[in-house]
């Protein structure tokens, strides 16, 4: 395996990673704008997912493997990124099947049964099959969204200008993933209001541009050094 094999692996790995660990951890839901008070924005608090900590990482790996690589391999992982997440979501529903065993076992909060803690197991990991078409759906069209943009921005700029095409392509790309995702799942699946939605996607899609913004220069980073290393 040569340097290019090694590094483009290294990266698909990374992405993979984090796609996976978006199912496991998305399930965790956090507040923002608690205080309606203190922002000119929202009226009332609004609850985002935790898989807003790796997601939003998947598109800086897209952007470097695409600048580096190319717009065929950038594709490519973008396609196994979502094999593995199917993969991922088919064990964890088995998981949740399984039936759970009613033993019972000392632990340090005194003595509870197994069967407590697969109920709690459960309640995390039974995932809404709406969620799970709704966010399966949108990250691949997001994805593959933002490296045609990326690639059509670099032939468009001469190659040049690497941050306008990594801003770009992950910030439109970015919107389409956050609109798709909450208006399947939150109208479809759970039947909220409009202004509801609406709230959450511009509160999702603010926390993503801010870490778009954020990851440029992590993007110039990686690209600088892996090409660094390819020609060594």
């Amino acid at each position: 395996m040569n340097n290019s094999e090694k590094i483009y692996s290294f990266y698909l790995t990374l992405f993979i990673t984090m796609i996976v660990l978006t199912n496991i951890i998305g399930v965790k839901l956090f507040e923002i704008f608690s205080d309606p008070s203190s922002n000119f924005l929202f009226t009332n608090p609004i609850t985002l997912t935790t898989g807003l900590i790796t997601y939003p990482l998947t598109f800086l790996i897209t952007d470097i493997v695409c600048e580096v690589f190319g717009k065929k391999k950038a594709s490519q992982m973008v396609l196994l990124g979502f094999i593995a997440s199917l993969v991922s979501l088919v064990f964890i529903k088995i998981a949740v099947i399984l039936p759970g065993s009613n033993v019972w076992i000392n632990s340090s909060l005194g003595y509870e049964t197994l069967s407590e803690m697969q109920t709690a197991y459960e309640s995390v990991f039974t995932l809404p099959g709406f969620l799970i078409s709704a966010s399966m759906l949108a990250y691949l069209v997001a994805q593959l969204i933002d490296v045609k943009i990326f690639h059509y921005l670099k032939k468009l700029t001469n190659e040049k200008k690497l941050w306008l095409r990594n801003n770009l392509s992950t910030m439109f790309s970015q919107l389409i993933d956050t609109v798709i995702v909450n208006s399947i799942f939150l109208y479809l699946g759970l039947n909220l209001e409009w202004n509801i939605i609406v709230d959450i996607i511009i509160a999702s899609y603010i926390v993503k541009i801010i870490i778009a913004a954020i990851d440029t220069p992590l993007v110039y980073i990686g690209v600088h050094y892996t090409r660094r290393i390819l020609k060594s």
